[in-house]
């Protein structure tokens, strides 16, 4: 290991350390080895060794999701026909031929 001239304090949630210190002794790497890996990646890689996003829903899902809430008061109101499952579905359709 090379020689360690610096110290970093980082304060962390308890239990996610507890549950990376497990997956890591499971790997065979204590949390210092994967933090020195973790460094030695953003200094090769110029950046975070992984993608960083704010994922957001795209225009088709939004769709589809105010879509699915007309659906969902059409029922309440009685204006169309709702299913808890799907045997009911099949059930219905059944009945209409």
């Amino acid at each position: 290991m090379a020689n360690l001239t610096s110290i970093v304090n980082v304060n962390v949630d308890k239990n996610l350390k507890n549950q990376a210190n497990e997956i890591l002794n499971d790997l065979g790497l204590n949390m210092s080895t994967a933090i020195n890996m973790f460094l030695k990646q953003i200094v090769k890689r110029d950046g975070l060794p992984f993608e960083v996003t704010n994922p957001k829903p795209s225009n088709e899902m939004l769709h589809a999701l105010e879509e699915s809430e007309k659906i969902i008061k059409e029922i309440r109101e009685g204006r169309r026909t709702g299913y808890n499952n799907m045997s009911d579905l099949i059930s219905s359709l059944e009945e209409e031929y």
